[in-house]
């Protein structure tokens, strides 16, 4: 009797289409496909959807001016015409909205661009250079760390003068502490592998290797903390504004329109409930895309 055995499959063979789907899929690729299938994250993104059309299509989607003025329809419960009210100037709270989307998003945008290219530069020399480096550069973030992040952007506020774009360069300034820390962390561990090794070995140059080997391969946590810190900076600035020290009237602010309609809270609640529900969701549509965004990235939850 004579056997016959077949050699054992390799796993190439066993799930062929499952092995070619995943030859095909880059990293981003499958962190987007994770991304789109958790519900928190799809809720997130739709969120920010909705907000960044608002802010494009801003004059198509209002009704009226946003700093357009009714004395005689002040305080105007919502109605057809005024889909959300008036405020105390008879200025329709609807329009306000929806042109304090651009300026919500803008300020996000602008503080996270600041605090990103300023803390990605210090925690990346501090991580790869080390030594006494790394001693002055992290000092100076633990000084920015042990101050209350409003607090800081107060003061910041305070020295610069009250305005929008000081507002915005405030909040940056204050982010720049979370930003840096991480980025050291990851080129700490990035700079051990063989690879940067190599690098070094050949000859490299330190900024060649810190910009094209190092940096490149730390961008996943950098891109999770700009998206967690956009809602972050919203509200930071829409603080600042409500204290007086942000936008300032006629600018159609969130936060500023919470201070315009905080004497007339208990007649008019809608003044201020409206202005109140957008700062909420769009913090929430940021916070749930970034959470999604970071389980999708991480290593250690990859199936």
């Amino acid at each position: 009797m004579r056997f016959h055995f077949k050699p054992a499959p390799e796993p190439n063979d066993v799930f062929p289409q499952q092995t070619r789907q995943m030859k095909k899929r880059s990293l981003w690729g499958d962190a987007l496909l994770r991304v789109l299938k958790s519900k928190t994250s799809c809720i997130g993104l739709c969120i920010i959807i909705i907000l960044t059309l608002t802010a494009i299509f801003a004059p198509l989607i209002a009704t009226h001016s946003p700093t357009g003025q009714d004395i005689v329809n002040r305080y105007q419960s919502p109605s057809a015409e005024h889909w959300l009210g008036t405020d105390e100037l008879g200025r329709d709270i609807f329009s306000r909205i929806v042109y304090g989307t651009r300026i919500s998003i803008q300020i996000g945008v602008i503080a996270v661009g600041i605090a990103m290219i300023i803390g990605v530069l210090i925690g990346s020399i501090a991580g790869y250079f080390g030594r006494w480096i790394d001693q002055i550069f992290m000092r100076i973030i633990d000084i920015m760390m042990a101050f209350p992040s409003i607090l800081l952007a107060i003061a910041l506020v305070a020295v610069l003068g009250p305005s929008l774009t000081n507002a915005m360069i405030a909040v940056g300034i204050v982010g720049i502490p979370q930003f840096a820390r991480i980025v050291r962390s990851a080129v700490l561990s990035v700079k051990q592998t063989e690879y940067i090794e190599a690098s070094k070995a050949i000859g490299g140059k330190h900024g060649r290797i810190l910009f094209l080997h190092v940096l490149p391969n730390c961008t996943a946590p950098m891109i999770v903390q700009a998206t967690l810190s956009i809602g972050t900076a919203i509200l930071d600035a829409a603080g600042l504004s409500f204290l007086g020290l942000g936008a300032q009237p006629p600018t159609p602010e969130w936060g500023a329109m919470l201070t315009d309609g905080r004497a007339a809270i208990q007649n008019a609640p809608w003044v201020v409930a409206f202005p109140g529900l957008a700062i909420f969701f769009v913090v929430l549509g940021f916070n749930l895309f970034g959470d999604g965004l970071r389980d999708a990235l991480d290593p250690r939850l990859k199936a």
